[in-house]
């Protein structure tokens, strides 16, 4: 994999509560340098990367009910139709964890669908919070998302107990086949990491160490720019 094809499947984060319009000119400067395929953003900076990225061909993505999910689906609805006013190009959403372990999982497959619906022709990436799932809530998910029509499932926001693992990844793949992307976020800072995690099955690495994995590169590996 060439420097170029790995940074085209990294989105390129900063979510932090105090990030400054410097963090986030740096992030947007950074994704068009060196080919990231978004700046996964909170949703109050989708208007100003949306203009600072216009033609560079970096995405913008915001996310939804985020980091908790516990947002009624009526707000993250609302959410998902601002951003895509905004200048949006993907869109991560958090579901609402607490009804899945409650056993309400026909709330979180609607809420689910009604954001993919309010979306439109923008993708959406299901975050499931990997940390706090047994393995069967992570494979309802998956398959919630499938039948919800969204176009990934996500591991992690990076504020839960734990962020993404290789069997989590792999366990995702194989629900979800090659019917949706597979995102893998949280804790993914060097490319040993990025690399494990691709090569379980993950298409897109969420991280706000995209610079440092493309440095991480070996000598020994191709790296053509």
């Amino acid at each position: 994999m060439t420097r170029a094809q790995l940074a085209a499947r990294i989105d390129h984060t900063q979510v932090r509560a105090y990030a400054t319009q410097e963090d986030i000119s740096e992030l947007c400067d950074e994704a068009e340098q060196h080919g990231f395929a978004v700046v996964s953003i909170n949703p109050v900076w989708t208007t100003y990367c949306a203009k600072r990225l216009a033609g560079t061909g970096v995405g913008v993505n915001p996310c939804v009910g985020f980091p908790l999910g516990a947002n009624t689906a009526r707000i993250k609805v609302e959410e998902a139709r601002e951003a895509a006013g905004n200048g949006a190009t993907e869109l991560d959403m958090v579901i609402n964890i607490g009804a899945l372990k409650s056993r309400f999982p026909s709330y979180v497959e609607r809420e689910i669908a009604a954001l993919v619906k309010a979306a439109g022709a923008i993708p959406v990436k299901v975050i499931l919070e990997t940390s706090y799932l047994s393995d069967d809530e992570k494979l309802a998910v998956c398959e919630m998302s499938m039948r919800a029509g969204a176009a990934f499932v996500k591991t992690s926001t990076g504020y839960g107990r734990a962020g993404a693992t290789v069997e989590d990844v792999r366990l995702m793949r194989r629900a979800v086949g090659n019917r949706l992307g597979v995102k893998a976020a949280g804790g993914i800072r060097t490319y040993m990491d990025a690399m494990a995690m691709l090569k379980a099955g993950a298409t897109r690495i969420g991280t706000s160490a995209g610079v440092a994995i493309l440095d991480g590169i070996p000598p020994a590996a191709p790296v053509r720019r």
